[in-house]
């Protein structure tokens, strides 16, 4: 079986930040007056997983803002022709993280040592739960090989309270049904994880969380609650959006704001379409290693020795087609 060689932080380094742009004239925000500010907005960097071109918003640094999350990529969007080589990331480990994908569009082909091999599309959410460890293979889907179209969506992780990183590894997909849904004339919603006003998510967490999915018509504002212990940022998918302070925040840019309020306010002239995501901080130590994330050196060492022994499963069967 062949054993993937690691290279320190092959997986988790630091992005650049951005000077926040502020807006002149006049703005749309409503007035609250406790309104969470803005700690730093950070421009995303191209790069690749595999043959995957992604921009990474972040990894493995600003958890004391970003925290339970540990690292947001945006895969595409790519459009692929017809019968053309799929996008691929070969098969490779995961312990003590969340692994979550959201598609905007496309279809996805995912295949790891759970003895889980399927396709996945457009509005799909699935959790690849690695606990004590799990190996899992990504690829564009059957649909975009014999059709072409657009690929597009999110891979962000979510780290695991320390009780459960030894946990059985675990894959789950859901569809809309479980998610919450908002529909108004000034902005639709998806509620992927936690509440959002009277809509819910109902899939299940090992600590508090919220990822919703927003689009703002022009000229439309929002104030969305959060619970000001917990950290929350916002990610630009498409258009500009104004927050605290008249800070402007553009396409591919992720604003992080400060705990200590509420309210996260977001206005758009012109219409935009972006992810807000938080929670409650773990407060753990963490230590990272390419794909790993534990809370001591002792339990890396030990994700380490499993894969490399063969507990996590054999790459070579799960890149197999």
């Amino acid at each position: 079986m062949k054993r993937r060689i690691f290279i320190h932080g092959s997986a988790i380094f630091g992005m650049s930040a951005a000077v926040p742009r502020l807006l002149k004239g006049s703005s749309g925000l409503f007035s609250t007056g406790k309104a969470r500010s803005v700690f730093k907005v950070l421009n995303t960097d191209k790069t690749k997983v595999g043959t995957l071109p992604i921009l990474r918003a972040f990894a493995g640094n600003h958890l004391d803002y970003v925290s339970p999350y540990v690292l947001f990529d945006e895969f595409g969007p790519v459009e692929l022709s017809p019968k053309s080589q799929p996008l691929r990331v070969d098969a490779h480990p995961h312990a003590g993280i969340i692994p979550t994908t959201y598609f905007l569009a496309g279809t996805g082909h995912h295949k790891d040592s759970l003895n889980y091999d399927f396709q996945i599309g457009k509005g799909d959410f699935m959790m690849f739960s690695s606990g004590r460890g799990a190996i899992h293979m990504e690829e564009t889907g059957q649909k975009l090989y014999d059709e072409g179209g657009r690929y597009h969506g999110f891979q962000i992780w979510l780290n695991m309270p320390a009780r459960y990183k030894r946990d059985a590894p675990s894959t789950f997909v859901y569809q809309d049904n479980k998610m919450g849904t908002l529909d108004t004339p000034s902005y639709s919603a998806k509620v992927v994880l936690g509440e959002l006003f009277e809509a819910k998510s109902k899939i299940e967490l090992l600590s508090p969380a919220f990822y919703y999915h927003i689009r703002l018509t022009p000229n439309a504002c929002l104030d969305i609650p959060t619970d000001p212990t917990h950290n929350a940022f916002a990610y630009v998918i498409r258009g500009t959006v104004e927050t605290e302070g008249r800070k402007a925040i553009q396409d591919g840019q992720v604003a992080l704001f400060h705990r200590g309020e509420s309210i996260v306010n977001l206005f758009s002239k012109d219409g935009a379409e972006l992810l807000v995501l938080g929670g409650q901080p773990l407060n753990e130590p963490v230590f990272s290693y390419g794909p790993f994330v534990t809370n001591t050196k002792e339990e890396m060492q030990q994700v380490i020795h499993d894969y490399q022994s063969g507990k996590m499963g054999d790459p070579d069967v799960v890149n197999a087609r």
